[in-house]
């Protein structure tokens, strides 16, 4: 870790495959609540402030309100703005590619 007070980031493991229907969220993409969660109301917009998994991609989101939530996926969340945009365009890719 640097002295200019950044986190340091990773590459994702070369074994790393996410499940199809997993959502591939970075830091500081834009999500919203897909359900009621504790203390966050369905629908209550959201930032990814930690992403970590092998298998199992999870994410840690700071929601508007200032309640943050640890172990969410797509169980839970739903991309917005460019970060759906971004996951449509991949997700077109890989059809397009078989």
């Amino acid at each position: 870790m640097g002295h200019d007070g950044g986190m340091p980031t990773w590459k994702p493991h070369s074994l790393a495959r996410p499940r199809p229907d997993q959502l591939d969220l970075r830091i500081g993409d834009k999500v919203t609540a897909k359900v009621d969660l504790p203390g966050v109301p369905e629908g209550t917009p959201g930032k990814v402030i930690l992403a970590n998994g092998f298998n199992w991609l999870r994410y840690r989101v700071r929601f508007e309100g200032g309640v943050e939530l640890p172990d969410l996926d797509e169980r839970h969340l739903t991309p917005r703005g460019s970060t759906a945009r971004r996951l449509a365009r991949k997700a077109e890719r890989a059809a397009r590619a078989g």
